[in-house]
């Protein structure tokens, strides 16, 4: 039995930044993972949060399905994703809620009188995590032993790509002779991702996702803090220093509610996607596209150099 993962704890609040600093640089490099505390979100909101979500998920399969997703913006049904396409399974064993930037007018809402104040609360906790996010980013580019505004001068924060996802892990699901996941394996494709859970277990990740037979652990949750996990485009950045780790929901035995938001994704497929369901001309398409690629392009290179220059410099 191996021994209970310890991630670093991150407290938002703590006035050493530099210390801050290297411990975020110790959880991307050791796990990908870290908890974030005193993150500036209230506990009342995120209760109630939850509790909306749970109203949400909670109506009947017609209903939610009124809200079904469209341009990356509302419900998914139970089954309908498969994050691990090498599965054979039908797919996974949750159901979720797709909230996208607030500026756009692309968000589906259910309706005041059926879920009152259902919109209000999310709309809060989504400017209330991109504040958080926007704090922590400036701690992850001291941990790079880049300057703290960083991302801000590259561009990277330029009408960010922020979307929430309320997930619901239904726990009273018949069983099968087949083995069936609430999230199947996978990796986050942005830069960071931010959860935080209701407490129920489910979360495991694998630090060594070549090696065979993979070695799964349970994440524990902790009480106030948010779990945080560097993403794809992160570890693509930082040439692999930072991890990108694969990770996996069991199927609970209980129901099981969770929130993410995945910030800021500078991608072109994912801006692609978002202007051609709005419909806008393909000039502005394809100077969004340029925008990415630049925005991408002066971070890798700011933070590929910064790599560089700490290795001649031990």
């Amino acid at each position: 039995m191996p021994d209970a993962l310890q991630f670093p704890i991150i407290d938002l609040s703590f006035p050493d930044r530099f210390s801050i600093a290297n411990l975020i640089r110790q959880g991307c490099v050791d796990h990908g993972f870290f908890y974030l505390e005193n993150h500036g979100v209230d506990e009342e909101l995120i209760s109630k949060v939850f509790e909306q979500s749970s109203n949400f998920f909670s109506l009947p399969i017609e209903e939610k399905m009124k809200l079904v997703r469209k341009n990356h913006r509302g419900y998914t049904a139970l089954y309908a994703e498969k994050l691990d396409t090498t599965l054979t399974t039908e797919g996974d064993s949750k159901e979720s809620f797709y909230i996208g930037p607030l500026a756009d007018d692309l968000n589906q809402w259910p309706l005041e009188e059926d879920l009152p104040s259902w919109r209000s609360t999310m709309e809060t906790y989504h400017q209330k995590l991109l504040s958080a996010v926007t704090k922590l980013l400036s701690l992850i580019a001291l941990s790079l032993k880049l300057e703290e505004d960083f991302f801000e001068k590259v561009g990277a924060l330029i009408e960010p790509l922020a979307f929430i996802r309320l997930l619901h892990y239904p726990g009273d699901l018949n069983s099968s002779s087949e083995e069936i996941f609430g999230a199947s394996a996978h990796s986050d494709y942005g830069m960071v991702t931010l959860l935080v859970t209701d407490g129920v277990p489910g979360l495991q990740i694998c630090r060594e996702k070549s090696k065979q037979p993979q070695v799964w652990e349970d994440v524990p949750s902790m009480s106030g803090a948010f779990i945080v996990n560097i993403g794809d485009m992160m570890e693509r950045w930082t040439n692999g220093l930072f991890r990108s780790t694969l990770h996996r929901v069991l199927q609970p035995r209980q129901d099981r509610y969770s929130v993410t938001i995945h910030p800021f994704l500078f991608t072109c497929s994912v801006i692609s996607c978002v202007i051609c369901s709005w419909g806008r001309k393909i000039e502005m398409l394809h100077s969004l596209q340029i925008l990415a690629k630049t925005v991408l392009w002066n971070v890798w290179k700011a933070v590929a150099l910064s790599l560089v220059h700490q290795d001649s410099h031990p």
